[in-house]
């Protein structure tokens, strides 16, 4: 979330992100494919981190729809990081240090969720006393 924030920051003040001498980085950065509906890439990446890690936080209470809304935040930006990933290697030819980085959080959220343990279900465990008569 820091990464998204950071170049979130950075495309609304104007600046250039420091990508250490990568003309990739720029390129990618100042590229059409930047915004979507004006709005920097990285803003809408700051909204999904924030709600992947909301949704997670209330999971960890045990909010069982925060877990589901958890995993599809984490399938959505999982399908835009491919995308993405997708843009930069094919179409610009040019890769960006902080979306990288980006999509290396997101693969890490998305394995997360794959390999997550299934909360037993409490509708079976709990036997329905009208069944029993």
């Amino acid at each position: 979330m820091a990464d998204a924030t950071y170049l979130a920051v950075m495309a609304m003040t104007g600046d250039t992100a420091p990508c250490g001498g990568s003309p990739g980085c720029i390129e990618v950065l100042g590229s059409g494919y930047a915004r979507i509906a004006g709005l920097p890439v990285a803003v809408w990446g700051v909204f999904g981190y924030f709600a992947a890690f909301s949704f997670a936080t209330f999971a960890g209470f045990g909010y069982r729809r925060a877990r589901e809304l958890f995993a599809w935040t984490v399938w959505v930006i999982f399908a835009m990081t491919l995308w993405l990933l997708f843009v930069q290697a094919f179409l610009l030819h040019a890769f960006c240090r902080y979306c990288l980085f980006s999509a290396a959080c997101t693969f890490l959220l998305a394995g997360l969720v794959v390999a997550r343990p299934r909360p037993p279900d409490s509708e079976e465990e709990t036997p329905d006393p009208e069944e029993e008569t």
